[in-house]
C-alpha cells in the first residue's frame, strides 16, 4: 500500500472522496458484457470465413464484392462510414453512461482508467513511431493506440468468477477512453481536404440538437436520429470522417442520471443498438475489411518496420503504458487501486488492452487510404498482434488472476 502522499496537490486530491472498495454492476452493464462475450465468438468466425475466403479460389470475387458501388459509396465505404457511425453511437453512448453514472462519474474511480488509458496509448504510438517516424508509414502511428471493447471484454467475460468484478468495470472505462482518444486522433489526424461550410452546418445541425434536448426537452428519440442522419451526411461532405457524427450525436441524445432507467432515451437507444452492433455491424465490418491476401512474402512483411511498430505497440506498447502510468498515478496519490485489485490484475488488463482489432483495423484504412498493399500488411500485424494479446492476457489472468477470497462482489459476477 502506497503511504500517504505529501504537497499541495496531495492536500487538493485528498479533499475528493477516496473510492469504494467495490462497485455494484447495472443491469446495463452485465447486459454489455454478456453480449461482448457472444460478440467477441462472432466476430472470430467471421474474421476465419473471411480469411478463408480471401485465400481461396473465391478470393477476387470475395474481395470484388466489397468495392462494387451503390449510391456513389463502394459497399466497403458504407460500411466503414455508414454502419460504424452506428457503432460510434453507441460507444458514445456508452460513454455517456461512464460519465453520468459509471466509473468515471466520479473523479477519483475515473483518474485510474483514465491515466491508464493515456498510457495505452502514448507508449504504443511513440513505439510505432520509433519505428516508422519520418517515413511513408508514419502515418500509422495510430493504429496501436486502440483497444477493441468487444473482444477485450469478451476474453474477460470467458473468466467469469475467476476475476474480480470492478477488473471489468476498470477494463471498460479504459476502454471507453480509450477509443475516445481514437476518435479524437480520427478527427485531428485522418481528416481529409476540409469543407469548412458543411462542416459548419454539422455542427449547426449538433447545436439544434442540443438545444432540443436542453432547452425545449425533447424525449421522443426519432427527431434527434433524423438530425443524426443530416448531421452525418454533411460530417461526411466536410472532409472530417463521418463515423464523427455517431459520437456528436450520442451526447446530444436526453440522458439521465438515474441508473437502469429504462424511460431514458439515451438508455433505450443503447438498449435497442446493442445486439445490432454486437451481432450485424461489427461482424459485417469484420467480413468487409479482414479479407487480408496472404501471399508467399507474408514473413518479410510481418518483418517490415510499420507492421513491427503495430505488433510491438499492441502486445508491449499497451500493457507496459496501462501498467506504468497507473503505477505513477497511485504512487503520485492521483487515485487508488480498487480495493479488490491487485497489480497483477492491471497487468492483466493491459494484455488485454493489447487487442486492437475493430479500431485499428478501421484507423488503418483511414491512415493508408489508397495503399492496399500496406493495408493488408497492416491488418496481418493487428490480427497477429490481437491474437497474441488475447492469449496472454487470457492465460495470465487465468493463472494469476483470482479475486481474493474475500471479495463480496465475486457472487455478482456472471458465471
Amino acid at each position: 500500500m502506497v503511504g500517504p502522499p505529501r504537497g499541495l496537490f496531495a492536500t487538493i486530491m485528498h479533499s475528493i472522496p477516496p473510492a469504494p472498495a467495490r462497485f455494484s454492476l447495472s443491469r446495463s452493464f452485465k447486459e454489455f458484457t454478456a453480449s461482448s462475450k457472444a460478440g467477441g465468438i462472432v466476430l472470430i468466425a467471421c474474421t476465419l470465413v473471411s480469411l478463408a475466403l480471401a485465400n481461396s479460389a473465391l478470393g477476387p470475387s470475395y474481395l470484388g464484392f466489397w468495392h462494387q458501388y451503390v449510391a456513389g459509396l463502394s459497399i466497403e465505404h458504407w460500411i466503414n462510414d455508414a454502419l460504424m457511425a452506428v457503432f460510434f453511437l453507441l460507444i458514445g453512448l456508452e460513454l455517456e453512461r461512464e460519465l453520468y453514472n459509471g466509473e468515471l462519474s466520479d473523479l477519483r474511480n475515473a483518474m485510474l482508467p483514465m491515466l491508464a488509458a493515456a498510457g495505452g496509448i502514448a507508449v504504443p504510438a511513440l513505439i510505432h513511431f520509433a519505428f516508422n517516424g519520418g517515413s511513408a508509414t508514419q502515418a500509422g502511428v495510430g493504429i496501436p493506440m486502440a483497444t477493441d471493447i468487444a473482444f477485450a471484454l469478451g476474453v474477460l467475460a470467458l473468466l467469469g468468477s475467476r476475476v474480480p468484478a470492478s477488473l471489468k468495470i476498470f477494463l471498460t472505462a479504459l476502454a471507453v477512453m480509450d477509443d475516445l482518444g481514437a476518435i479524437v486522433v480520427i478527427a485531428l489526424f485522418y481528416t481529409n481536404d476540409l469543407a469548412f461550410l458543411y462542416l459548419l452546418g454539422a455542427l449547426a445541425v449538433f447545436a439544434a440538437l442540443v438545444a432540443m434536448n436542453r432547452l425545449l426537452h425533447v424525449m421522443a428519440l426519432l427527431p434527434y436520429l433524423i438530425g443524426g442522419a443530416l448531421m452525418w451526411f454533411l460530417m461526411l461532405k466536410s472532409g472530417v470522417h463521418a463515423t464523427i457524427a455517431g459520437v456528436l450525436l450520442a451526447f446530444a441524445i436526453p440522458y439521465s442520471a438515474k441508473e437502469d432507467d429504462v424511460e431514458s432515451p439515451s438508455h433505450r437507444l443503447e438498449h435497442i443498438l446493442h445486439k445490432p452492433v454486437t451481432f450485424l455491424i461489427l461482424p459485417v465490418f469484420a467480413l468487409a475489411n479482414t479479407g487480408i491476401v496472404i501471399g508467399a512474402g507474408w514473413a518479410a512483411e510481418l518483418l517490415s518496420a510499420n507492421s513491427l511498430g503495430i505488433i510491438l505497440g499492441l502486445v508491449i506498447g499497451k500493457p507496459v503504458g496501462i501498467f506504468l502510468f497507473s503505477f505513477a498515478a497511485v504512487s503520485l496519490g492521483l487515485c487508488r487501486l480498487p480495493l479488490d485489485l491487485a497489480w497483477r490484475h492491471i497487468m492483466g488488463a493491459g494484455l488485454l488492452g493489447g487487442i486492437g482489432f475493430t479500431m485499428s483495423i478501421f484507423i488503418t484504412n483511414l491512415a493508408f487510404s489508397g495503399a492496399p498493399d500496406a493495408i493488408n500488411a497492416s491488418k496481418m500485424a493487428i490480427l497477429l498482434a490481437s491474437l497474441v494479446a488475447g492469449i496472454a492476457g487470457f492465460t495470465w489472468l487465468k493463472l494469476l488472476g483470482a479475486p481474493h477470497a474475500s471479495d463480496p462482489d465475486r457472487a455478482t459476477v456472471d458465471r
